[in-house]
């Protein structure tokens, strides 16, 4: 369906970073300062407050318990609406009963200004941390979100009998204010996730840096999704929204908001490949701000490149072979011009990263005042109305999709709690879990081998590396390993082929194809006649890819690295066969 520029609404969001070295009572004035940011934001017309969850994520994220900050913030402020961006739901870091618990009493304290993000988290730190296995992470988001959600609306709550989550009826208490609940999220970071927030009826969260005009493919496929028959919602309402994140900080002269804000910036690029990318990290020893002054401009995030120049602002830039990100960081006008291509694009939310790396508290504040008296006016004008428009629009495929939805449930009659029926019925449940020990201790010897391969790798020659890898034996064992950690969930449809090239420094390229048939994958020596996608590499850089020691993005920065073919399949490949996102 054609898009109609609606109303367009800004938040502000926190990962709350702190950069080594650590002063003593750095975080409590963290804290106090973000609070402080938030109580101008609610006065100057932002919409929207937005906290992560985030566990173990030194520097990048220290913000564990946003419900508490939030909480906080709700007594500070009088019309913001609290986000959680996001709540991580895989039960075993957050039980969906506490989680429904914490939301309803944060939208009661607060008057009804909760908006519910969720989502199931992806980094090693803490995916391993609390045991979630990277293979059933998006089965526990979604059984979550269904659990979580009839918490809200059942009286008493029937129960819960899944794969993951087995709970016997009770009545979750309280209710939110906001009813049935308080609208829904889900992070999404590819266009794969936002086609999923489509079909659940939930907001989309992009958590990636995209230009408007891409942003803008995004909003159709979403909107077109949304109102088709595959809408079936997680919840019980719709929440029609797609909103992006871009970094901001704003000046009067551009060097200044450069100054003041790149740093930032390209930290919080730089830490998040960290954490989701080939970053090797070392709890309480790895310094993460120490390695982005040595490696900025190698991971994507040159420096010299972010000049003044009083042009339309790119969101991210290439520019002599090197990488580099801008976002909301200029003018006044500068950043008008930038929201106004999201809203032309469709886009119903811009939200800002301002709390980021070195970034200041009092330049924090400076942009928020400006933003609000030279930027958001121009935004507000007829945006009532608009959003109006937009609801009349959709109710009809609103109103079709709820109808797809199971509705709530009621308990045939009264149910008695009995302590000891309902331990043993756990018990019972529990056993099968105890076959999974077998799959973990495979899963344990892939992780050392691959261990072993990043310490063969540190320091190795391009010749040694190849006579390492170069052979087609060692090469078999590795792309058979790759076949067999195929994920079917994180390429759903998919049926095709992978091709790899891989070029010794003398000699002709050897080929290796993975072949997806059936939700299953096999690894064979030669091409493939139309592979889905091409990866052209040197065999020393596919060893240390395999390792973890370079990140894709650095070799295609490089030249290092050449793709052909279905660039969303490329973007997830590492993921899909046993490894990190790689972009």
């Amino acid at each position: 369906m054609e898009r109609e520029a609606d109303g367009m609404r800004f938040g502000i969001f926190y990962e709350r970073q702190l950069p080594r070295p650590w002063q003593d009572g750095a975080e409590q004035r963290m804290l106090a300062d973000a609070l402080a940011q938030v109580e101008i934001a609610d006065r100057v017309g932002i919409d929207y407050l937005w906290e992560v969850e985030h566990h173990f994520l030194e520097e990048y994220s220290h913000s564990s318990a946003p419900e508490v900050f939030l909480a906080a913030a709700s007594q500070r402020t009088s019309r913001i609406r609290l986000g959680h961006g996001i709540v991580q739901v895989p039960h075993p870091v957050n039980h969906p009963a506490r989680v429904a618990e914490r939301i309803a009493t944060l939208d009661l304290i607060s008057g009804g200004r909760v908006e519910f993000g969720t989502g199931e988290a992806s980094s090693a730190a803490e995916l391993g941390g609390f045991g979630v296995p990277r293979s059933d992470k998006r089965a526990m988001w979604h059984e979550s979100v269904d659990t979580i959600t009839r918490m809200f609306v059942e009286e008493p709550f029937a129960g819960a009998d899944g794969q993951f989550v087995r709970m016997p009826p009770r009545n979750v208490i309280p209710k939110p204010a906001q009813r049935p609940h308080p609208p829904l999220w889900v992070a999404c970071s590819r266009r794969e996730t936002i086609q999923l927030a489509a079909r659940t009826g939930m907001g989309a969260l992009s958590f990636s840096f995209v230009e408007p005009e891409d942003a803008g493919k995004w909003v159709r496929e979403y909107y077109d999704l949304l109102t088709s028959e595959e809408c079936v919602p997680a919840g019980f309402t719709v929440n029609p929204n797609l909103a992006v994140v871009v970094p901001m900080m704003i000046h009067h002269d551009e060097a200044e908001a450069i100054e003041r804000g790149i740093d930032g910036a390209h930290f919080f690029g730089f830490s998040l490949a960290h954490y989701y990318g080939a970053g090797n990290h070392h709890p309480g020893i790895t310094d993460v701000w120490q390695e982005f002054g040595a490696g900025r401009a190698d991971a994507g995030f040159a420096r010299h490149i972010v000049t003044p120049r009083a042009a339309p602002l790119g969101v991210r830039m290439l520019q002599q072979g090197m990488g580099s990100l801008r976002g909301a960081i200029g003018t006044p006008t500068q950043v008008t011009e930038l929201v106004a291509r999201y809203e032309a694009a469709g886009v119903d939310q811009v939200i800002f990263v301002l709390q980021a790396g070195p970034n200041r508290h009092e330049h924090v504040c400076e942009s928020l005042e400006l933003f609000g008296a030279e930027v958001a006016p121009r935004f507000l004008d007829g945006r009532e109305e608009r959003e109006r428009a937009k609801a009349e629009r959709l109710a009809p495929a609103v109103d079709k999709a709820m109808a797809r939805r199971a509705p709530a449930r009621s308990l045939p009659g009264p149910y008695r709690i009995d302590e000891e029926a309902e331990l043993a019925r756990a018990r019972r449940a529990a056993l099968p879990g105890l076959r999974e020990l077998a799959g973990n201790a495979v899963a344990t010897a892939r992780d050392s081998t691959l261990s072993g391969l990043a310490r063969l790798v540190a320091g190795t020659s391009d010749a040694q590396l190849e006579r390492y890898v170069g052979n087609r034996g060692v090469q078999q064992v590795m792309f058979n390993a790759m076949a067999r950690s195929y994920n079917p969930a994180l390429a759903p449809q998919f049926t095709g082929t992978v091709c790899y090239q891989l070029r010794p420094t003398h000699g002709e390229p050897r080929s290796w194809t993975i072949e997806v048939r059936d939700g299953r994958a096999t690894a064979r020596v030669g091409d493939a006649p139309d592979p889905a996608v091409l990866v052209r590499l040197s065999v020393a850089d596919f060893a240390r890819l395999a390792a973890g020691s370079v990140t894709p993005m650095r070799l295609l920065l490089e030249d290092r690295i050449l793709l052909e073919g279905d660039p969303e399949l490329a973007y997830r490949i590492g993921e899909m066969f046993g490894g990190p996102s790689p972009f």
